[in-house]
């Protein structure tokens, strides 16, 4: 397992081609919360150039996932408002990551026609330009969330599903589908109820491990090497190393990456203390 702290633009071209099997992974999402760090993704001045950002970064995917492997993307959306200048993005400040929401112009961004209060479409303009790029878009998965982010909005239903894209290298992949099954044993369906983690990580926008799990699962065998360019805390490298799986993630915020290195590293002790009881 290897958990490094830098940035993705300039880590992944130092990997080695055709080397990754897996790659399971959330980018932040534009405008919503800062994760203290100068170079972040997710903090540029518009969303138009967060997209084109997150093409550059997942080429690079594309060139180190063997010729057979996925790609496995959780992006979220937002809304564009014109909200003047101050602490809120243009999703507004969420539960209590106040310290870590951005502080930025939330004026209506001057791309794809926005009107103040329309929806961006953010994970279907990202899957698009990625299909664009020579990805193959095989399925869109809705990730119900059993425990939805309270949202004091009147005017619209609260939010309670995230987009998570399954995308392949080449025409011909791995995947394998008798690795996860519904209950009745039939083929998993594409949309996945799933709670979040009962232990909090610190970091303020992890996915649950169940999800990381399935898409390793699906898409790797034992051995394989799973990649995570925005690995947060720690969580695709958690599950990983749960499934026997070699990890490569990779972080911006050296105080996430050193939780992920602790996280896996106690991972990997559990389950060699179960393999041997």
């Amino acid at each position: 397992m290897q958990v490094i702290n830098g940035d993705s633009f300039t880590i992944l071209p130092t990997l080695e081609a055709n080397s990754i099997q897996c790659c399971v992974t959330s980018p932040p999402y534009w405008g919503l919360r800062d994760y203290d760090h100068a170079a972040q993704i997710g903090a540029e001045p518009s969303p138009d150039l967060y997209v084109e950002n997150l093409g550059v970064v997942f080429q690079e995917v594309y060139r180190v996932l063997r010729s057979d492997g996925l790609l496995w993307l959780n992006v979220g959306d937002g809304y564009a408002r014109n909200g003047g200048t101050g602490r809120c993005g243009p999703n507004a400040i969420v539960g209590n990551t106040k310290k870590l929401i951005q502080k930025r112009n939330c004026k209506v961004p001057e791309c794809w026609g926005l009107k103040d209060r329309d929806l961006m479409g953010l994970p279907w303009r990202v899957a698009f330009a990625l299909q664009a790029k020579g990805w193959i878009l095989r399925s869109h998965i809705t990730w119900v969330k059993k425990t939805a982010m309270p949202e004091s909005v009147k005017n619209r239903p609260t939010n309670a599903t995230e987009e998570v894209f399954m995308f392949a290298k080449s025409p011909t992949y791995y995947y394998n589908s008798g690795a996860v099954r519904e209950p009745t044993g039939a083929n998993l369906r594409n949309y996945w109820v799933l709670g979040p983690d009962v232990n909090g990580n610190g970091h303020p926008a992890a996915f649950p491990r169940e999800l990381a799990r399935r898409c390793i699962l699906l898409g790797s065998r034992m051995g394989d090497t799973v990649l995570d360019p925005f690995a947060g805390s720690g969580t695709t490298g958690v599950a990983a190393v749960e499934l026997n799986r070699k990890a490569i993630l990779i972080e911006l915020n050296p105080m996430y990456a050193e939780i992920g290195k602790e996280r896996m590293r106690y991972a990997k002790t559990t389950r060699i203390e179960t393999a041997n009881t």
